[in-house]
Protein backbone atom coordinates (compact mmCIF):
# COMPACT_ATOMS: atom_id res chain seq x y z
CA UNK A 1 0.00 0.00 0.00
CA UNK A 2 1.11 3.85 -0.83
CA UNK A 3 2.46 5.94 2.01
CA UNK A 4 -0.57 8.77 3.12
CA UNK A 5 -0.20 11.78 4.91
CA UNK A 6 -3.71 11.47 7.12
CA UNK A 7 -5.13 14.11 9.07
CA UNK A 8 -4.35 13.30 12.83
CA UNK A 9 -6.45 12.75 15.89
CA UNK A 10 -8.12 9.83 13.94
CA UNK A 11 -8.87 6.60 15.07
CA UNK A 12 -7.20 3.53 14.32
CA UNK A 13 -10.43 1.58 12.73
CA UNK A 14 -11.11 5.14 10.79
CA UNK A 15 -7.53 5.60 9.25
CA UNK A 16 -7.31 2.21 8.35
CA UNK A 17 -10.88 3.01 6.60
CA UNK A 18 -9.37 5.93 5.07
CA UNK A 19 -6.13 4.46 3.91
CA UNK A 20 -8.03 1.34 1.73
CA UNK A 21 -10.60 4.00 0.22
CA UNK A 22 -7.80 6.77 -0.73
CA UNK A 23 -7.00 6.07 -4.58
CA UNK A 24 -3.92 3.46 -5.98
CA UNK A 25 -1.47 5.63 -7.89
CA UNK A 26 -1.74 4.59 -10.82
CA UNK A 27 0.11 6.73 -13.81
CA UNK A 28 -1.87 8.07 -16.71
CA UNK A 29 -0.36 7.79 -20.38
CA UNK A 30 -0.75 11.78 -19.72
CA UNK A 31 1.75 11.35 -17.33
CA UNK A 32 4.48 8.81 -18.93
CA UNK A 33 5.48 11.18 -21.48
CA UNK A 34 6.18 14.44 -19.84
CA UNK A 35 9.26 16.04 -19.59
CA UNK A 36 10.46 18.63 -17.97
CA UNK A 37 12.23 21.43 -19.76
CA UNK A 38 12.97 24.99 -18.23
CA UNK A 39 10.88 28.05 -16.59
CA UNK A 40 9.75 30.73 -18.50
CA UNK A 41 8.47 34.88 -17.29
CA UNK A 42 10.66 35.10 -14.72
CA UNK A 43 10.13 39.03 -13.62
CA UNK A 44 12.21 40.50 -10.71
CA UNK A 45 9.28 42.81 -9.41
CA UNK A 46 6.25 40.48 -10.46
CA UNK A 47 5.16 37.03 -9.50
CA UNK A 48 4.02 35.00 -12.01
CA UNK A 49 0.88 32.83 -11.44
CA UNK A 50 -1.46 30.77 -14.49
CA UNK A 51 0.18 30.62 -17.85
CA UNK A 52 -2.17 30.01 -20.38
CA UNK A 53 -0.85 29.27 -24.10
CA UNK A 54 -2.28 29.36 -27.99
CA UNK A 55 -1.04 29.43 -31.11
CA UNK A 56 -1.73 32.88 -32.69
CA UNK A 57 -2.67 33.79 -36.40
CA UNK A 58 0.65 34.31 -36.79
CA UNK A 59 2.19 31.22 -36.09
CA UNK A 60 3.53 32.45 -32.82
CA UNK A 61 3.25 31.37 -29.27
CA UNK A 62 0.90 33.71 -27.00
CA UNK A 63 0.69 33.29 -23.41
CA UNK A 64 -1.84 35.27 -21.32
CA UNK A 65 -0.49 35.09 -17.42
CA UNK A 66 -1.67 36.74 -14.30
CA UNK A 67 0.86 38.35 -12.04
CA UNK A 68 0.97 40.86 -9.49
CA UNK A 69 3.59 43.09 -7.31
CA UNK A 70 6.00 41.04 -5.76
CA UNK A 71 5.42 43.25 -2.20
CA UNK A 72 1.89 41.49 -1.99
CA UNK A 73 3.03 38.21 -2.28
CA UNK A 74 1.53 36.79 1.24
CA UNK A 75 0.41 35.05 -0.40
CA UNK A 76 -2.64 37.12 -0.81
CA UNK A 77 -1.48 39.64 -4.72
CA UNK A 78 -4.00 37.24 -6.58
CA UNK A 79 -6.72 38.81 -4.29
CA UNK A 80 -6.00 41.82 -4.82
CA UNK A 81 -3.71 43.76 -7.58
CA UNK A 82 -3.58 40.55 -10.19
CA UNK A 83 -3.69 41.78 -13.70
CA UNK A 84 -3.89 39.91 -16.33
CA UNK A 85 -0.63 39.83 -19.33
CA UNK A 86 0.12 38.89 -23.19
CA UNK A 87 3.39 37.78 -23.95
CA UNK A 88 4.87 36.42 -27.39
CA UNK A 89 7.34 33.57 -28.24
CA UNK A 90 8.32 32.04 -31.61
CA UNK A 91 8.43 28.47 -29.68
CA UNK A 92 6.35 27.01 -26.89
CA UNK A 93 9.96 26.90 -24.81
CA UNK A 94 10.22 30.37 -24.73
CA UNK A 95 12.03 33.18 -24.22
CA UNK A 96 8.76 34.76 -23.58
CA UNK A 97 8.62 38.84 -24.53
CA UNK A 98 5.94 40.75 -22.48
CA UNK A 99 3.54 42.69 -25.01
CA UNK A 100 0.83 44.66 -22.65
CA UNK A 101 -1.56 44.60 -20.28
CA UNK A 102 -4.91 43.43 -21.56
CA UNK A 103 -7.10 43.16 -18.06
CA UNK A 104 -7.17 44.75 -14.71
CA UNK A 105 -9.48 45.63 -12.10
CA UNK A 106 -11.70 48.37 -13.00
CA UNK A 107 -12.29 49.78 -9.96
CA UNK A 108 -15.68 51.34 -8.71
CA UNK A 109 -18.11 49.08 -7.94
CA UNK A 110 -17.05 46.57 -10.73
CA UNK A 111 -17.10 42.84 -9.70
CA UNK A 112 -13.74 42.71 -10.78
CA UNK A 113 -12.61 46.11 -9.18
CA UNK A 114 -9.94 44.47 -7.37
CA UNK A 115 -8.10 41.71 -9.35
CA UNK A 116 -8.46 39.60 -12.55
CA UNK A 117 -6.22 36.30 -12.71
CA UNK A 118 -6.41 32.52 -13.15
CA UNK A 119 -7.04 33.16 -17.57
CA UNK A 120 -7.61 30.11 -19.12
CA UNK A 121 -7.32 31.09 -23.04
CA UNK A 122 -9.74 29.55 -25.91
CA UNK A 123 -10.33 29.37 -29.92
CA UNK A 124 -13.44 28.55 -31.59
CA UNK A 125 -13.87 29.42 -34.85
CA UNK A 126 -12.14 33.00 -35.23
CA UNK A 127 -12.73 34.15 -32.21
CA UNK A 128 -10.42 33.78 -29.04
CA UNK A 129 -11.93 33.31 -25.94
CA UNK A 130 -10.45 34.36 -22.12
CA UNK A 131 -11.74 32.99 -19.39
CA UNK A 132 -10.56 34.90 -16.23
CA UNK A 133 -11.50 34.80 -12.43
CA UNK A 134 -12.27 38.40 -10.94
CA UNK A 135 -12.46 40.33 -7.35
CA UNK A 136 -14.51 43.13 -5.58
CA UNK A 137 -12.87 45.03 -3.29
CA UNK A 138 -15.80 47.76 -2.31
CA UNK A 139 -17.01 46.24 0.72
CA UNK A 140 -13.58 46.41 2.45
CA UNK A 141 -13.70 50.30 3.09
CA UNK A 142 -10.01 50.71 2.16
CA UNK A 143 -8.11 51.06 -0.93
CA UNK A 144 -5.58 48.42 -2.67
CA UNK A 145 -2.98 50.64 -2.22
CA UNK A 146 -3.70 51.02 1.44
CA UNK A 147 -3.94 47.06 2.50
CA UNK A 148 -0.20 46.69 3.31
CA UNK A 149 -0.89 49.71 6.38
CA UNK A 150 -3.86 47.53 7.91
CA UNK A 151 -3.18 45.31 10.87
CA UNK A 152 -2.84 41.41 10.06
CA UNK A 153 -5.69 40.68 11.25
CA UNK A 154 -7.54 43.27 8.92
CA UNK A 155 -6.23 42.00 6.33
CA UNK A 156 -7.10 38.69 7.21
CA UNK A 157 -10.07 39.83 7.55
CA UNK A 158 -10.19 41.39 3.99
CA UNK A 159 -8.90 38.65 2.88
CA UNK A 160 -11.63 36.75 4.03
CA UNK A 161 -13.94 39.08 2.12
CA UNK A 162 -12.14 39.07 -1.21
CA UNK A 163 -12.70 35.20 -1.08
CA UNK A 164 -16.01 35.86 -1.13
CA UNK A 165 -16.13 37.74 -3.97
CA UNK A 166 -14.38 35.65 -6.69
CA UNK A 167 -16.15 35.25 -9.59
CA UNK A 168 -16.05 34.25 -13.51
CA UNK A 169 -15.54 36.54 -16.42
CA UNK A 170 -15.01 36.43 -20.21
CA UNK A 171 -13.46 38.47 -22.62
CA UNK A 172 -13.33 37.93 -26.24
CA UNK A 173 -11.30 38.96 -29.54
CA UNK A 174 -10.99 38.14 -33.03
CA UNK A 175 -7.39 38.08 -32.68
CA UNK A 176 -4.61 37.58 -30.07
CA UNK A 177 -3.50 40.92 -30.50
CA UNK A 178 -6.75 42.22 -29.01
CA UNK A 179 -9.00 44.73 -28.80
CA UNK A 180 -10.34 42.20 -25.68
CA UNK A 181 -14.54 43.11 -24.71
CA UNK A 182 -15.68 41.66 -21.89
CA UNK A 183 -18.92 39.77 -22.47
CA UNK A 184 -19.05 39.55 -18.62
CA UNK A 185 -19.04 43.45 -18.00
CA UNK A 186 -21.94 44.25 -16.12
CA UNK A 187 -21.84 40.95 -14.07
CA UNK A 188 -19.68 37.51 -13.59
CA UNK A 189 -20.94 34.71 -16.21
CA UNK A 190 -22.45 32.43 -13.15
CA UNK A 191 -23.02 33.77 -9.17
CA UNK A 192 -22.12 31.57 -6.11
CA UNK A 193 -25.08 29.28 -4.99
CA UNK A 194 -27.37 29.82 -2.23
CA UNK A 195 -26.88 29.04 1.83
CA UNK A 196 -26.51 25.71 2.45
CA UNK A 197 -25.43 24.66 -1.14
CA UNK A 198 -22.04 23.25 -2.32
CA UNK A 199 -20.70 26.30 -4.07
CA UNK A 200 -22.18 28.82 -1.48
CA UNK A 201 -18.51 30.50 -1.13
CA UNK A 202 -17.82 31.44 -4.67
CA UNK A 203 -16.75 30.22 -7.95
CA UNK A 204 -13.46 30.60 -9.96
CA UNK A 205 -10.60 28.92 -11.86
CA UNK A 206 -12.92 28.75 -14.91
CA UNK A 207 -12.57 25.68 -17.76
CA UNK A 208 -14.55 25.28 -20.45
CA UNK A 209 -15.31 22.91 -23.39
CA UNK A 210 -17.40 23.31 -26.83
CA UNK A 211 -19.27 19.82 -27.19
CA UNK A 212 -19.60 18.39 -30.17
CA UNK A 213 -23.23 19.46 -30.24
CA UNK A 214 -22.20 22.97 -29.76
CA UNK A 215 -23.20 23.99 -26.32
CA UNK A 216 -20.61 25.61 -23.79
CA UNK A 217 -19.10 23.61 -20.91
CA UNK A 218 -18.69 26.44 -18.02
CA UNK A 219 -16.42 23.97 -15.34
CA UNK A 220 -16.31 25.95 -12.22
CA UNK A 221 -15.02 25.98 -8.49
CA UNK A 222 -16.85 26.21 -5.64
CA UNK A 223 -16.79 25.36 -2.12
CA UNK A 224 -19.35 25.60 0.74
CA UNK A 225 -18.88 27.32 4.45
CA UNK A 226 -18.22 25.58 7.01
CA UNK A 227 -14.75 24.31 9.34
CA UNK A 228 -13.82 21.94 6.37
CA UNK A 229 -14.00 23.41 3.56
CA UNK A 230 -14.09 21.18 0.49
CA UNK A 231 -13.08 22.83 -3.00
CA UNK A 232 -15.49 20.56 -5.59
CA UNK A 233 -15.98 21.21 -9.78
CA UNK A 234 -19.63 21.99 -10.94
CA UNK A 235 -20.66 22.70 -14.69
CA UNK A 236 -22.76 25.47 -15.93
CA UNK A 237 -23.69 25.19 -19.69
CA UNK A 238 -25.30 27.86 -22.21
CA UNK A 239 -26.15 27.36 -25.91
CA UNK A 240 -24.33 30.83 -26.80
CA UNK A 241 -21.28 31.78 -25.69
CA UNK A 242 -22.39 35.09 -23.72
CA UNK A 243 -24.76 33.03 -22.42
CA UNK A 244 -26.70 32.83 -20.26
CA UNK A 245 -25.42 30.00 -17.97
CA UNK A 246 -27.60 27.63 -16.44
CA UNK A 247 -26.15 25.79 -13.90
CA UNK A 248 -26.02 21.89 -14.32
CA UNK A 249 -29.29 19.82 -11.78
CA UNK A 250 -26.48 16.86 -10.61
CA UNK A 251 -24.01 19.20 -9.33
CA UNK A 252 -20.92 19.01 -8.31
CA UNK A 253 -19.41 16.54 -11.25
CA UNK A 254 -16.23 16.61 -9.78
CA UNK A 255 -16.29 15.56 -5.91
CA UNK A 256 -13.58 13.74 -3.91
CA UNK A 257 -14.94 14.13 -0.54
CA UNK A 258 -15.72 10.52 -0.36
CA UNK A 259 -12.61 10.03 0.24
CA UNK A 260 -12.07 12.35 3.43
CA UNK A 261 -14.03 15.53 3.69
CA UNK A 262 -10.81 17.57 3.60
CA UNK A 263 -9.85 15.82 0.08
CA UNK A 264 -10.22 17.79 -2.82
CA UNK A 265 -9.59 19.29 -6.22
CA UNK A 266 -8.69 22.56 -7.75
CA UNK A 267 -7.16 24.02 -11.11
CA UNK A 268 -8.75 21.89 -13.87
CA UNK A 269 -8.13 22.04 -17.53
CA UNK A 270 -10.82 20.14 -19.35
CA UNK A 271 -10.92 19.25 -23.25
CA UNK A 272 -12.09 16.94 -25.69
CA UNK A 273 -10.07 15.02 -27.86
CA UNK A 274 -10.98 11.48 -30.01
CA UNK A 275 -14.37 11.34 -28.56
CA UNK A 276 -13.45 11.58 -24.88
CA UNK A 277 -13.70 14.45 -22.35
CA UNK A 278 -10.69 14.76 -20.28
CA UNK A 279 -9.12 16.64 -17.61
CA UNK A 280 -6.18 17.66 -15.35
CA UNK A 281 -6.24 19.22 -11.76
CA UNK A 282 -4.65 19.70 -8.81
CA UNK A 283 -5.46 16.90 -6.58
CA UNK A 284 -5.34 17.99 -2.85
CA UNK A 285 -5.19 14.61 -1.18
CA UNK A 286 -6.35 12.56 -3.68
CA UNK A 287 -3.20 10.62 -3.77
CA UNK A 288 -2.59 11.08 -0.06
CA UNK A 289 -0.20 14.30 -0.87
CA UNK A 290 -0.98 17.81 -1.68
CA UNK A 291 1.10 18.17 -4.97
CA UNK A 292 0.18 15.30 -6.96
CA UNK A 293 -1.85 16.06 -10.28
CA UNK A 294 -5.00 14.02 -11.12
CA UNK A 295 -6.20 13.24 -14.53
CA UNK A 296 -9.97 12.32 -14.99
CA UNK A 297 -12.20 11.61 -18.62
CA UNK A 298 -15.34 11.42 -19.65
CA UNK A 299 -18.16 9.98 -22.00
CA UNK A 300 -20.54 13.20 -21.89
CA UNK A 301 -18.27 15.91 -20.15
CA UNK A 302 -20.75 15.47 -16.67
CA UNK A 303 -20.17 12.31 -15.55
CA UNK A 304 -16.18 11.95 -14.81
CA UNK A 305 -14.55 9.06 -13.29
CA UNK A 306 -13.48 10.80 -10.04
CA UNK A 307 -14.10 7.23 -8.00
CA UNK A 308 -10.86 6.13 -10.42
CA UNK A 309 -8.78 8.62 -11.36
CA UNK A 310 -5.07 8.23 -12.50
CA UNK A 311 -2.12 10.27 -11.78
CA UNK A 312 -1.70 13.31 -14.00
CA UNK A 313 1.70 14.67 -12.74
CA UNK A 314 3.98 14.14 -9.35
CA UNK A 315 5.58 16.67 -8.17
CA UNK A 316 7.67 19.29 -9.39
CA UNK A 317 11.45 18.11 -8.06
CA UNK A 318 10.70 15.01 -10.55
CA UNK A 319 10.99 17.33 -13.30
CA UNK A 320 12.54 20.42 -12.02
CA UNK A 321 15.40 19.87 -9.09
CA UNK A 322 14.71 22.83 -7.23
CA UNK A 323 14.00 23.62 -3.29
CA UNK A 324 10.67 24.97 -1.96
CA UNK A 325 10.86 28.55 -2.17
CA UNK A 326 11.46 29.94 1.68
CA UNK A 327 9.93 33.29 1.83
CA UNK A 328 6.51 32.49 2.96
CA UNK A 329 4.33 29.22 3.06
CA UNK A 330 7.19 26.58 2.25
CA UNK A 331 6.09 23.93 -0.13
CA UNK A 332 8.30 21.79 -1.87
CA UNK A 333 7.38 20.27 -4.89
CA UNK A 334 3.32 21.77 -6.15
CA UNK A 335 2.57 22.27 -9.69
CA UNK A 336 -0.37 24.51 -9.97
CA UNK A 337 -2.79 25.76 -12.54
CA UNK A 338 -1.87 23.18 -15.71
CA UNK A 339 -2.84 24.62 -18.85
CA UNK A 340 -1.91 22.74 -22.03
CA UNK A 341 -1.08 23.81 -25.57
CA UNK A 342 -2.32 21.43 -28.41
CA UNK A 343 0.00 20.73 -32.02
CA UNK A 344 -1.19 22.38 -34.55
CA UNK A 345 -1.26 19.91 -36.95
CA UNK A 346 -2.70 16.49 -34.63
CA UNK A 347 -4.52 18.96 -32.13
CA UNK A 348 -3.06 16.55 -29.52
CA UNK A 349 -1.57 17.87 -26.68
CA UNK A 350 1.66 19.00 -26.82
CA UNK A 351 3.22 21.16 -23.74
CA UNK A 352 2.19 21.25 -20.74
CA UNK A 353 2.31 24.83 -18.37
CA UNK A 354 2.20 24.78 -15.01
CA UNK A 355 2.75 27.60 -12.52
CA UNK A 356 5.77 26.99 -9.74
CA UNK A 357 7.41 29.20 -6.40
CA UNK A 358 10.85 29.41 -6.39
CA UNK A 359 13.07 30.27 -9.12
CA UNK A 360 16.04 32.97 -10.20
CA UNK A 361 14.40 35.96 -8.09
CA UNK A 362 12.89 32.90 -5.44
CA UNK A 363 9.26 34.10 -6.55
CA UNK A 364 6.63 32.67 -8.84
CA UNK A 365 6.70 31.67 -12.73
CA UNK A 366 5.83 29.64 -15.38
CA UNK A 367 7.03 26.50 -15.84
CA UNK A 368 7.08 24.31 -19.72
CA UNK A 369 6.91 20.75 -19.82
CA UNK A 370 6.80 18.25 -23.10
CA UNK A 371 3.75 15.90 -23.39
CA UNK A 372 5.44 12.94 -25.42
CA UNK A 373 2.46 10.74 -26.41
Amino acid sequence: MNHYTIKPGLSTEKLTELSDELSTEIESDFCKNLIGLNRILEAPYYRIWGCSPIWGEDGKVHMYYARWIHKYAKPIGWLISAEIAHAVSDTPEGPFEFVETILEGRGGDHWDSWAVSNPSIYKHGDQYILLYMGTSGSNTGITRDEFLDQPEEVQEEIKQKLLRTKRIGMAVSNSVNGPWTRISDEKPLIEAGPKGSWDEVCNTNPAMIITPQGQYYLYYKGWQEGTVTNRKYGLAIADKLEGPYKKYEGNPVIDFSYLAPWIQCEDAYMWYENGTYKSIMRGMGVFGSLEDGVYLTSKDGIHWNDHSPQLAYKRSYEYFPEEAEPLFRPIKGRFERPQILFNPDTGKPDYLYCSLRGGLYNSASGVVLKINL
